[in-house]
């Protein structure tokens, strides 16, 4: 009898070994493969973050292009209201009359609205190239980013929910008369 429950005993231990050897890999596996899976997310972003690399260089190119040029162009709006400020003053130092500073101070206004006008149209058209170029790479990176994301995106598992509890129906109070 005491041979019967030994070995009884030990296959209880063995099956208990077994099990508990089950459960430590279950969660060694399983961590493997979400490793195994993030490794690939991860290899399937290498182009689109070049991809999206290469339009921060081409935006800091457009950028950088469109200060220069509005830059260079409150160069020629200063250089040239100061030579406007110089020759209205010579202007104004040479006039002989009252009625003559008049009229080259109406001469110097219109001048410098037209100025102003065509200054800003300049700003504007410079602003609406950025604006083109801008849009081209946005779309370029956008398309390229997502074509590529695509291709190389690895499947997904299905993930099951657990079942929705279900609630408990609670009668109506009764109303009080």
């Amino acid at each position: 009898m005491m041979v019967k429950v030994k070995e009884v005993v030990i296959e209880q231990a063995q099956a208990l070994a077994d099990q508990a050897e089950r459960l430590r890999k279950m969660p060694v596996e399983a961590a493997r493969g979400a490793a195994a899976r993030s490794a690939d997310t991860v290899k399937s972003m290498r182009d689109p973050v070049r991809a999206l690399t290469r339009s921060g260089v081409k935006l800091t190119a457009v950028s950088q292009s469109t200060l220069q040029r509005l830059i260079e162009l409150q160069e020629q709006i200063i250089t040239a209201a100061m030579s406007d400020a110089a020759a209205q003053l010579e202007s104004a130092a040479g006039a002989t009359s009252v009625s003559e500073l008049a009229r080259i101070q109406g001469r110097v206004l219109l001048a410098a609205r037209e100025r102003i006008v065509r200054d800003m149209a300049q700003a504007m058209a410079i602003l609406k190239e950025a604006g083109t170029e801008l849009g081209k790479v946005a779309a370029e990176s956008g398309s390229t980013a997502r074509r590529k994301v695509g291709k190389k995106a690895p499947a997904k598992k299905a993930i099951r929910k657990a079942p929705a509890k279900k609630k408990a129906k609670r009668g109506k109070p009764a109303r009080k008369k």
